[in-house]
């Protein structure tokens, strides 16, 4: 049954005739959106404590402090709006405190500009209480805007700040029609790559599953958690920095996962103008690589799977890119100094075929520019193929692009993983899996050992031990 999406204006009376619901609107840079949409509604004193705009960046650190960093559209500017206008809130409404939960919307945006140069983002949260007698939950999301005019980005950002207040009171038991809604009236103007949602209403969210809605939803191709599972923007850690990313499924994560990832993140840092100290290592997964047989996604799995990389320490990189090129695109707009991929040999192989033969038009050596530029390094992870050891040197490519793949080579743009671990090779992770579930003798043997007790712990990819708890 398809969900039913509300008007923006349904949605701001609706909000505005419920006497529980009274809150503040702190809009700076280029919101200042939101509010006018409650007051265009009608009956908007029933809503609207305070509303309030510093739109002069001084103005703005007197109310507020001013940034370590010097910019304003950064998620600390929009925390220290929340803290600060829902203390006011507190002191002030005090009479009401009893039958009133009280919310806070906060937003600080940069909006495209004349010239084009700045494409229109921001940072957007709402602090709200759904019982009076609870602490306040707080939603924080970062935006970008599609619109190519400042007055069309400003009016997304006007609905998306609505859809967002009523998201909180009205799904918040409800997680996918939450996340879903929050592009109502919006579809396509907005990108949404990072939702957080925490608080006392939220104890048992699992914070990794907005990462896998944004995507798996279309809010966004990538969205990203730490190794504890806590969502966060790449604005937050990427900026400027030297990044590898590693793109598998890890079901199960196995010996040769392990191997891959920290041998060729060594290497990596060790390459010619890597700042080693800057450098990030990210594990990617797409929702293709997600799919089960049925054609859709088991959270059960995709915790399981996430749970498996954060005994590894790993960030994770959710996206719905299917070629590379998709996500390098994403991480182009935090200016990544040096970008690594690591792409097993079967994987390139694939991707070098594919390209060649798709672009036999004359079009082959831009379709390999797109992939291969100067900043980006592929790195190839050995594999028995056919009974052979394959690397770098022996790929058996098409013969109509040797030259082209010895260019890339001579230019250490593509370049093989070194110090690998050859005895682990025949290590395969469907069987490693089936190994698992069935809890055949020498399974352990196969990942690392933290994964095994996790495995064994929580009955991690159908392990038997489940089974068992369930039986019993």
């Amino acid at each position: 049954m398809s969900r039913q999406i509300l008007k923006q204006q349904q949605k701001a009376l609706e909000i505005n005739l419920d006497k529980s619901i009274y809150g503040t609107f702190a809009e700076i840079g280029a919101g200042q959106e939101v509010a006018r949409l409650f007051f265009k509604a009608g009956a908007a004193a029933g809503t609207i404590a305070k509303t309030m705009s510093a739109y002069d960046k001084d103005f703005s650190d007197a109310i507020y402090g001013a940034e370590a960093s010097g910019r304003y559209v950064v998620r600390s500017r929009l925390n220290k709006m929340l803290d600060h206008e829902y203390q006011l809130m507190e002191e002030r409404l005090t009479k009401r405190n009893e039958d009133t939960n009280f919310f806070v919307f906060a937003d600080t945006i940069s909006a495209i500009n004349y010239a084009r140069t700045i494409k229109g983002n921001g940072w957007m949260g709402v602090r709200f209480q759904l019982s009076p007698d609870k602490k306040p939950n707080d939603l924080i999301l970062h935006v970008k805007m599609k619109d190519n005019s400042t007055h069309l980005q400003q009016e997304a950002i006007g609905i998306l700040g609505l859809n967002m207040i009523y998201a909180c009171y009205n799904y918040h038991e409800n997680l996918q029609e939450f996340i879903q809604s929050l592009d109502d009236n919006v579809r396509g103007r907005i990108e949404i790559d990072m939702v957080s949602l925490t608080g006392p209403d939220f104890e048992s969210l699992d914070q990794r599953l907005l990462a896998l809605h944004l995507v798996e939803y279309g809010l966004t191709e990538v969205s990203i958690f730490n190794e504890k599972g806590v969502p966060v923007h790449g604005s937050e850690f990427l900026y400027k920095k030297e990044l590898m990313v590693v793109r598998g499924h890890y079901r199960p994560p196995t010996l040769v996962t392990s191997d891959a990832l920290f041998s060729s993140f060594d290497q990596f840092k060790e390459g010619p103008d890597v700042n080693a100290e800057k450098a990030q290592l990210v594990s990617e997964i797409t929702l293709g690589n997600l799919l089960n047989e049925e054609g859709n996604i088991d959270e059960t799995d995709f915790l399981e799977r996430m749970d498996a990389i954060g005994a590894l320490d790993q960030t994770v990189i959710i996206s719905n890119c299917s070629n590379h090129q998709r996500i390098i695109n994403y991480l182009s707009d935090f200016k990544i100094k040096k970008l690594g991929l690591l792409i097993g040999a079967r994987e390139i192989l694939e991707i070098i075929n594919d390209k060649y033969h798709q672009n036999k038009d004359g079009r082959l050596l831009v379709a390999f520019g797109e992939l291969f530029n100067r900043n980006i390094k592929i790195f190839v992870y050995p594999a028995i193929i056919e009974g052979t050891l394959t690397d770098v040197g022996n790929l058996p490519v098409p013969e109509g692009i040797k030259f082209l793949y010895k260019h890339l080579i001579d230019a250490k743009q593509v370049v093989p993983v070194i110090k690998f671990n050859k005895d682990i090779l025949d290590i395969f992770p469907s069987e490693v899996l089936k190994e698992i579930q069935e809890d055949k003798e020498g399974w352990r043997e196969k990942v690392p050992s933290k994964i095994v007790g996790l495995i064994e712990s929580k009955g991690l990819f159908n392990y038997p031990s489940k089974k068992l708890e369930l039986e019993y």
